[in-house]
């Protein structure tokens, strides 16, 4: 169960797959940030030991997959480079609390949110993309961020209790249904 309060507007599977070589490129750069989230959230909260070797293992796997993205890049003779982010990470973000506990809570839902969209696009994409080396890759990595997000779940209930974890989740899935249905320019793995 993914926790997601809404589902992607059918509309955005043709976008992604006219514009395959940006959701791609988007794709890499998303890799690359969860990867960087996870450690991040290691360097903040180091007295947390429950947390340090599940984000550990998770940022390994996020790296393992920006690789994975960045060879499919080169296949296609796309270049690794910088682009505009789609406002979604940003927006989801937002809702963080400044004060401790909420504010790890609410980190620990943010991620969870992102890995469980990635999951359900990843679906589509595995399922619709005419492209086989795409589909393959997405196909390939849809247990991963499943698991992600039952990863960053587990750990916001071992920090305050699964009632208050699912219930701030709840709240967090109502805002991130609103923010991935806003219209955005160009495509991209959680826009467009």
């Amino acid at each position: 169960m993914l926790h997601l309060a809404s589902d992607t507007d059918p509309a955005w599977l043709p976008r992604a797959a006219s514009n395959l070589d940006d959701v791609l490129l988007d794709h890499a750069h998303c890799e690359k940030k969860a990867a960087g989230a996870a450690i991040k959230l290691l360097f903040s909260y180091p007295h947390h030991r429950f947390l340090q070797e599940p984000l550990a293992e998770l940022a390994r796997e996020e790296l393992e997959h920006f690789q994975q993205v960045l060879a499919l890049l080169d296949d296609r003779g796309v270049k690794y480079q910088t682009i505009r982010p789609s406002p979604y990470g940003m927006a989801l973000h937002s809702r963080v609390r400044r004060d401790e506990p909420d504010r790890l809570l609410d980190l620990l839902c943010v991620s969870a949110l992102i890995e469980a969209r990635s999951c359900e696009r990843f679906q589509l994409l595995a399922d619709g993309l005419e492209d086989g080396d795409a589909r393959e890759l997405y196909s390939s990595l849809l247990a991963s961020e499943a698991r992600h997000h039952g990863i960053y779940l587990t750990l916001a209930t071992e920090l305050v209790g699964r009632a208050v974890a699912e219930a701030r989740l709840g709240e967090m899935a109502r805002h991130e249904a609103e923010v991935v249905a806003a219209p955005c320019e160009w495509v991209r793995l959680h826009a467009g």
